[in-house]
């Protein structure tokens, strides 16, 4: 047995790494681009890692909070804007003639705004100290209605360029979401929402190293494609935190207009922060060179926005500890 002080050392860093994860997963992406052999070993995790997220965030999750009326309502809601009327919109601008000079960039796009909200989700939701329940229902949620969806989007705003089989991708995301959801809430019922609670702060840690990884394995192969084209590399990236943050902007202001503050701010995330891995997932993996750049280069809003949007989840924790809410 390690003394008392010895044995809290790893919970104690755990919970700092925890209150830093803004910070410390934005530098996760430097560190991908600076060590590349890293980025290349912590690749073939990406799909392990996504599945362990979830298993987080749904034994993280209070049951009785998903099935509140309210709670589902504004989901039914946000799941329309994100899946219905977000793709509406890029279809209405490129019918005006928005000019789109690249087709694998517009079909990096048209699978961008078709795809379901990222599964690192809810865990953003609590590095930023807000309820991971909204952004988990969102997204359990899209990802039923995505096999409908996206088949149609993508065919309807790409042509033929990506083939998605529906009945492939609904499996896939019922077995994803049954697996991952059984052996979460598998593990709340045995470990007990008190405990749960207790150690909130060290399993905020967990998360920051598993988001870490996840953003280093992204990296892989983006460093020797901008010393070989860096003006592509910058305008790329440009135009993905252009839609990113336009999206997330544009469902954040939406909702706000009848949600809670931290509630629109992650319908938001929900909104800008999408999975494109999945379509591509389901697809085969079979898309155009400069449509997997696309993807490898969104993954810098998605590290690095929630750094950028910690001071506005401040201020809601300030504004609700001013008003009792």
């Amino acid at each position: 047995m390690l003394p008392p002080p010895l044995s809290a050392l790893p919970l104690r860093l755990l919970s700092t790494l925890g209150r830093e994860g803004t910070r410390a997963v934005a530098l996760s992406i430097v560190i991908g681009l600076v060590i590349p052999p890293l980025a290349s070993l912590a690749k073939p995790l990406l799909t392990p890692l996504v599945y362990v997220m979830m298993v987080a965030s749904f034994m993280r999750t209070d049951l009785a909070r998903l099935r509140t009326g309210r709670g589902l309502g504004l989901a039914v809601l946000a799941v329309v804007w994100i899946m219905g009327l977000a793709p509406a919109l890029l279809a209405t601008a490129l019918a005006l003639g928005v000019p789109v000079s690249d087709p694998d960039i517009l079909l990096a796009i048209v699978l961008q705004v078709s795809a379901p909200p990222i599964m690192a989700g809810p865990a953003f939701a609590i590095l930023l100290g807000l309820d991971p329940t909204l952004p988990l229902l969102v997204m359990v949620l899209a990802m039923l209605v995505t096999p409908l969806s996206a088949p149609a989007i993508v065919h309807a705003l790409s042509g033929a360029a990506l083939d998605l089989d529906p009945l492939t991708l609904t499996v896939r995301l019922a077995l994803v979401l049954a697996g991952t959801a059984a052996v979460g809430f598998g593990l709340r019922a045995l470990i007990g929402p008190t405990r749960l609670t207790r150690w909130r702060a060290p399993m905020d840690g967990v998360n920051v190293i598993l988001l870490a990884l996840m953003a280093v394995a992204f990296m892989d192969g983006i460093t020797r494609q901008f010393i070989a084209e860096p003006i592509r590399l910058l305008g790329i990236s440009a135009l993905a935190f252009t839609v990113s943050f336009g999206a997330l902007a544009a469902g954040g202001l939406l909702f706000r207009l009848f949600a809670p503050a931290d509630q629109a701010l992650m319908i938001g995330f929900s909104s800008g922060l999408r999975n494109m891995m999945m379509l591509i997932a389901a697809a085969g993996g079979a898309i155009p060179d400069t449509t997997w750049l696309y993807v490898g280069l969104a993954q810098f809003p998605i590290y690095l926005l929630p750094y950028f949007m910690k001071p506005v989840a401040n201020l809601i924790h300030r504004h609700d500890a001013r008003t009792g809410a």
